[in-house]
């Protein structure tokens, strides 16, 4: 079950079928485990994937947001977390730019993690005395403690917090997002010296990060959609399989055509529009956990088994909604059109 999702042109499908070929080749589960998650990060690298849509003047592969939107969405389908770091690696290609050197070219071979975080959540705290710049981040979700941090900020644009301002905190427990190796921050450093102001465009990051995120949640509804047409596809009951029934025919259109809306949305956004890609967010954020509880709910009492991978997609599409703190993103666009509380 391919849909939902526009028909991809000849190149595009050639890169999906690659991504379907090599998640298929190593079709795993994944835990946090280091070594082995950097692993399959340096291997999407190879292919050119990691970040793809990063400007080839900045190292990258030069695709547009469609062609990089389809690839996040496909590689979301079983590795949500790894799709989310890519998603993360983009956005720092962008807000590194021409000052990225020798780290953005280790983005780019999967070798360095670098995390993108936003004030504009209430995941992020930040204080300034005079070039002291202290805070915490409640949790990062890009696979590794990150060797540098780019935090976004109304007032600077973006702070790139090299090794020196950081201490990370242990792997943090969570119901899903195998891999994400997700932990919190302390944050402490000097201006000009362990924290550096970049001259990027905070506002296309944002919504990188954003719209991107949003094609993750997306990638998971349809995963989670595809399993339960397969698996009511071989499941019978009174002599015929499940899709023949009208309530399942009925609930697997329903899922498709949110995990279809979904990924429209993000395909659909102005990359410039912060509330656009806000809006993406949120929804798709949703439609995966809608979707994949309804998918779930297809496969009856084996959804809840391990064995099946309905209940996979469902934990983590709680928890992408948490990582990306979908409330606070809400919360923050809601101040921007009607003012503060």
């Amino acid at each position: 079950m391919n849909r939902p999702g526009p028909e991809p042109d000849p190149d595009r499908r050639a890169l999906l079928e690659m991504l379907d070929a090599f998640v298929a080749d190593r079709d795993q589960d994944l835990t946090d485990d280091a070594d082995r998650v950097g692993s399959l990060r340096r291997e999407i690298a190879a292919l050119g994937v990691w970040t793809l849509g990063v400007a080839e003047q900045y190292g990258g592969g030069g695709a547009d947001r469609a062609t990089t939107t389809a690839a996040v969405e496909r590689l979301a389908r079983r590795w949500p977390a790894l799709a989310l770091a890519s998603v993360h690696a983009h956005a720092a290609a962008d807000a590194l730019g021409p000052a990225g050197g020798v780290l953005l070219s280790r983005v780019h071979t999967g070798d360095a993690v670098v995390a993108v975080v936003d004030t504009e959540t209430n995941q992020v705290e930040l204080t300034r005395d005079g070039d002291t710049v202290a805070g915490s981040v409640e949790r990062v979700d890009v696979t590794a403690a990150p060797e540098a941090l780019i935090v976004l900020t109304p007032a600077s644009g973006a702070l790139l917090f090299d090794a020196q301002a950081m201490t990370a905190g242990p792997v943090l427990r969570r119901c899903g997002l195998g891999g994400a190796g997700t932990r919190g921050l302390t944050l402490s450093g000097t201006l000009g010296a362990s924290v550096h102001e970049l001259g990027a465009d905070a506002t296309a990051v944002r919504n990188r990060v954003r719209l991107g995120a949003a094609a993750v949640a997306a990638g998971i509804a349809t995963g989670a959609v595809a399993e339960a047409a397969a698996y009511a596809a071989g499941r019978h009951q009174f002599g015929a399989a499940l899709t023949a029934l009208p309530t399942v025919r009925a609930s697997l259109f329903e899922q498709s055509a949110r995990a279809a809306a979904a990924l429209s949305a993000v395909l659909d956004a102005d990359g410039l529009d912060t509330f656009a890609a806000a809006a993406a967010l949120t929804g798709a954020c949703d439609a995966a956990v809608d979707v994949a509880a309804g998918s779930l709910q297809i496969h009856g009492g084996y959804g809840y088994l391990k064995e099946y991978p309905a209940e996979r997609h469902l934990r983590d599409a709680v928890s992408l909604r948490a990582a990306v703190d979908a409330a606070g993103v809400a919360a923050s666009e809601a101040g921007h059109l009607v003012g503060p509380p």
